[in-house]
């Protein structure tokens, strides 16, 4: 299934991911294919991993180097459709996990995110938008993990009712409670 369609069809879980969601297909209808690229300065797609462990009581995450605060994985779609590619790429990339699964083939959430004016490899990034599409995977937790030095400083296995603890970031920490409430709700 195509992402605007899926997209169309997708069932928010409260208002503020319904106006994400229209946001989304607003972006999508306005920038076609180059909502897929990084070129596009007012903003591009980008995949992010929910990474949970068989029992789902844990979520791995990362500390983040350039945000400084613990997140999930993810990364920028740099042309790619298939926004559960870009996710798993990401998570073998920032984890280096191998052995992961997608619980479903289709994302679990979808988001609007701000990217905020910073500097990446001495180049000036632009305050953008990410469109992001959240993907459910599951692994080992007892299955080697590292960080990948250039972009996080760790990787850790954190209980759903800790992420509170670690997320600095208060714009992040909606989606991850978002997440976690449809966790338990349908008991995924």
């Amino acid at each position: 299934m195509e992402l605007l369609e899926f997209l169309q069809n997708y069932q928010a879980f409260d208002e503020e991911e319904e106006a994400e969601r229209q946001e989304i297909i607003q972006f999508m209808q306005a920038f076609g294919d180059k909502a897929y690229d990084r070129d596009n300065l007012v903003g591009h797609f980008s995949a992010s991993a929910w990474i949970v462990n068989k029992e789902r009581t844990k979520v791995l995450m990362i500390y983040h180097n350039m945000f400084n605060t613990w997140a999930w994985v993810g990364g920028h779609a740099d042309g790619d459709k298939d926004l559960l590619h870009v996710a798993l790429k990401e998570t073998a990339e920032e984890t280096g996990l191998t052995d992961v699964n997608p619980v479903f083939e289709t994302p679990i959430d979808v988001n609007m995110m701000v990217v905020h004016n910073h500097y990446k490899r001495g180049k000036f990034v632009p305050r953008h938008l990410h469109p992001n599409i959240v993907f459910l995977l599951e692994a080992d937790e007892n299955a080697p993990i590292r960080k990948k030095e250039d972009e996080n400083s760790g990787v850790k296995w954190i209980a759903f009712d800790d992420v509170k603890n670690y997320v600095t970031n208060e714009y992040t920490i909606v989606y991850y409670d978002r997440i976690i409430k449809k966790m338990k709700r349908n008991k995924w």
